[in-house]
């Protein structure tokens, strides 16, 4: 199985228990809340490989440097 294969199954497991644990109450904002929990610990992960390079960490995650700074800025971990 492949990394991405990995972490979507991840992804998929860990909705599926939210969905149990919400035990029949309606769910909300979900797109919001995977991307929050998924985005900020991946950005502060890269970061840390880059050694803190801003350039580098936007190389790796295929995005402009820009947008990856906006990011940064919005989860404060510059």
């Amino acid at each position: 199985m492949s990394r991405s294969n990995e972490i979507a199954e991840s992804v998929f497991r860990t909705l599926d228990q939210y969905f149990r644990d919400l035990d029949g109450e309606k769910p909300a904002a979900i797109y919001d809340m995977v991307i929050r929990n998924v985005e900020r610990p991946m950005l502060e992960f890269v970061l840390q490989r880059a050694k803190g390079n801003q350039t580098i960490a936007a190389e790796m995650l295929g995005i402009n440097r820009n947008t990856l700074r906006r990011k940064l800025t919005d989860y404060d971990l510059l």
